[in-house]
């Protein structure tokens, strides 16, 4: 496993996951690992190159060729290129978690994850990062949020980016996804027992990162540690 402090938020999709671990990576001088970015890039490079999910050798033959990194400001590169818009798009959205739902995918995500955390301190949010990537993290987090809530504010940040989606829309493909991310046989959603929950419905991203950066902080001081920047 990865040297360093790790942090791993886990939970439902829109729920606040990867604003709250940027932020905080950024008040504390942590690396921020976006996992949903790197299954987001996946994503899109299956949709641009139309290989069936059910073609088994093709889906390897691109998973294999494929490297994902990211900039020192969060920007995601695929392939050396920069997709960190592309893979916010609704066609993203619709395909995602049956993506992250595949073996194979799964397998070469949680290589590249681990890889990217090695000797750092690391804030890293996802579906699957307390149970599977980093199962020995020094602080677990389990965010979740009304599903009328997160449905207005993926209406707002889509909107801000000039992305007209219906609220129903939005509605039934965080269902969908959620019970996706759920029931999948490959490292399925799940708040653990040892992990922090966290209801985010009635908080505010300035809430929500303070609660998530005074906990993390709580935990180094009790490790003996302070945060260190590892960019």
């Amino acid at each position: 496993m990865p040297k360093g402090f790790v942090v791993a938020i886990d939970g439902t999709a829109g729920s606040g996951k990867s604003t709250t671990a940027r932020k905080v990576a950024e008040a504390l001088g942590f690396f921020y690992l976006d996992t949903g970015a790197m299954y987001r890039a996946m994503t899109w490079k299956i949709l641009k190159a139309k290989v069936d999910l059910c073609d088994t050798e093709k889906l390897k033959e691109l998973v294999t060729r494929t490297k994902i990194d990211f900039t020192k400001d969060n920007r995601v590169i695929l392939d050396g290129k920069d997709v960190s818009e592309e893979i916010r798009k609704p066609a993203v959205d619709k395909l995602v978690s049956q993506v992250s739902a595949l073996a194979l995918v799964r397998a070469k995500m949680v290589q590249e994850q681990r890889k990217l955390a090695k000797n750092r301190n690391v804030i890293c949010e996802g579906r699957d990062i307390g149970s599977v990537v980093f199962p020995k993290a020094c602080l677990k987090l389990y965010l979740d949020c009304d599903l009328a809530e997160r449905t207005k504010r993926r209406a707002k940040e889509l909107s801000e980016k000039g992305i007209k989606v219906k609220l129903k829309e939005i509605k039934e493909n965080f269902i969908e996804r959620d019970y996706i991310d759920s029931t999948r046989d490959q490292s399925p959603l799940k708040k653990l027992p040892d992990a922090v929950y966290l209801d985010t419905t009635n908080l505010t991203i300035e809430e929500e990162v303070k609660i998530v950066t005074d906990m993390v902080k709580d935990r180094l001081k009790k490790k003996g540690r302070e945060p260190q920047r590892t960019r």
